[in-house]
């Protein structure tokens, strides 16, 4: 496949075109010129259908956080079409370019509790600088995607019409997610104000710098919409505080530790200025993002698994039974983590 390369603005003649990262939706390639490097991503219209509003969404933000950052690596830089517009498309596909940050990491795993940390403070960044951001003009790229009401709606769909007749063997999992389903709707009916949410709030998602081992910048922005920012709080700590892979099937190594759930707290909340009842409502968006993930694999299992990519027979049981089994944990500890919340992370 020929990438429309020339289209975008770019320092020179280009030199190598490479795939880059490990991400899943959209295509990423890393692009070097003689005095610069970038990044040119084909966008996924299979999961992003209107890369129009996505790009406005991008755009928006990007404006209002490149006039609230000082360093020029605060926030990604989109390098321009040849025609002055911030993407292009053609019959193969709809792309976008950025300048490549330099200087800069990106870890899929914590190598240390500070590298966590780091990720609380780079995404409470977000959210200070963001905080007078009209959340409301965002276009939903996702529709629901944060709905977890409508995410149990599909999933009780999914067992009542047992597709492939899996239902039975799962009835422990779908009971304890019938159980916490009383919870779905305990974000949505608090009245809290809506925020610009990144909605994937995984550590690989804040670059830090190389040297310093501090946040720089806040990237992938496919999912910023209208929010509660005790989702990314949530989900962070779902992905981020697991002291076991999302996979693990040997669920006694699963739990949620606090070590890393008040270090993460400590630098989110030390970045940004929250009101009351969200700073409350924080440990129900842990749990709830761990219960409506584990929903959704759940779903995907008695669905055929036709949505999450899988490499084994059972992989989305395996990672319903890790989601669910930190949802306990979390439960078990939800006094200590109310107070840590409450504290400020100490």
């Amino acid at each position: 496949m020929m990438l429309p390369i020339e289209q975008f603005a770019l320092k020179g003649a280009v030199q190598s075109c490479e795939r880059y990262g490990n991400g899943h939706i959209n295509e990423t390639y890393l692009v070097t010129c003689p005095s610069a490097r970038y990044i040119l991503q084909k966008i996924n219209t299979n999961v992003f259908k209107k890369p129009d509003e996505l790009m406005q969404n991008i755009e928006s933000v990007l404006r209002h956080l490149r006039s609230r950052v000082d360093d020029p690596r605060g926030c990604m830089t989109l390098v321009p079409t040849r025609d002055g517009a911030s993407w292009y498309q053609d019959e193969s596909g709809a792309y976008r370019c950025y300048d490549f940050v330099e200087g800069s990491i990106c870890l899929d795993r914590a190598e240390s509790e500070a590298d966590f940390a780091e990720s609380g403070a780079g995404f409470g960044a977000f959210q200070r600088m963001l905080a007078d951001f009209p959340a409301h003009t965002l276009h939903e790229t996702i529709p629901h995607f944060h709905d977890t009401p409508d995410r149990y709606r599909i999933f009780k769909e999914a067992v009542a019409a047992d597709a492939l007749g899996r239902a039975r063997e799962v009835q422990r999992e779908i009971d304890f997610a019938l159980a916490h389903e009383k919870d779905a709707a305990a974000l949505m009916e608090a009245g809290l104000p809506l925020r610009v949410t990144h909605n994937d709030t995984k550590l690989n998602n804040v670059l830090l710098d190389a040297q310093t081992r501090k946040a720089l910048c806040v990237i992938d922005l496919d999912t910023v919409m209208p929010g509660f920012a005790a989702n990314d709080f949530g989900d962070s700590i779902r992905f981020g505080a697991s002291t076991a892979a999302e996979d693990e099937t040997d669920l006694s190594k699963v739990t949620m530790s606090l070590d890393l759930y008040a270090a993460f707290a400590r630098a989110f909340l030390g970045a940004c200025s929250l009101t009351q009842p969200e700073i409350e409502l924080l440990p129900m968006g842990a749990k709830l993002m761990t219960l409506e993930c584990g929903v959704r694999f759940l779903t995907d299992y008695l669905q055929g698994d036709t949505y999450f990519r899988v490499h084994r027979p059972g992989h989305n049981l395996d990672r319903t039974r890790t989601q669910f089994k930190l949802v306990a944990d979390m439960e078990a500890k939800w006094a200590e983590m109310a107070r840590i919340t409450k504290n400020g992370g100490k």
